[in-house]
C-alpha cells in the first residue's frame, strides 16, 4: 500500500478541467501494473490531491508515478503504508 501526496504544475494547474480524465488515465496505469487507486480526493492546503495506491511491488509503484509524471501535469510525494494489523504483528516480533 501507498499513500501519494500530490501537487499539480502550471501545466496541471493550467488545465485543471482535464483533471478527472488524468485520474482516468492513471487508474489505467495503475491497473496495467498489477494495482490500483483504491481511493483519490482531492485536497486543499500543502497538497493538491492524496491518493491511496495498491502495486504488488516498489518497482511497479515507482514505474507508475514515472509514468504519470511524466505526463507533466502533477508532482508526488510517495509514502509506503503499512496495515494497522500488520504493523501490530511486526511489533510483536520485536524484543
Amino acid at each position: 500500500m501507498y499513500i501519494v501526496l500530490g501537487s499539480f504544475t502550471q501545466e496541471g494547474i493550467q488545465k485543471i478541467k482535464d483533471s478527472p480524465k488524468r485520474l482516468a488515465d492513471a487508474q489505467k496505469v495503475a491497473k496495467s501494473l498489477g494495482g490500483e487507486i483504491k481511493d483519490f480526493y482531492y485536497t486543499m492546503g500543502r497538497y493538491d490531491f492524496v491518493a491511496v495506491c495498491e502495486q504488488p511491488n516498489n518497482e511497479a509503484m515507482t514505474k507508475a508515478l514515472l509514468i504519470i509524471a511524466g505526463a507533466g501535469a502533477v508532482r508526488t510525494e510517495t509514502l509506503i503504508a503499512i496495515p494497522a494489523a500488520r504493523a501490530a504483528e511486526l511489533f510483536k516480533e520485536l524484543p
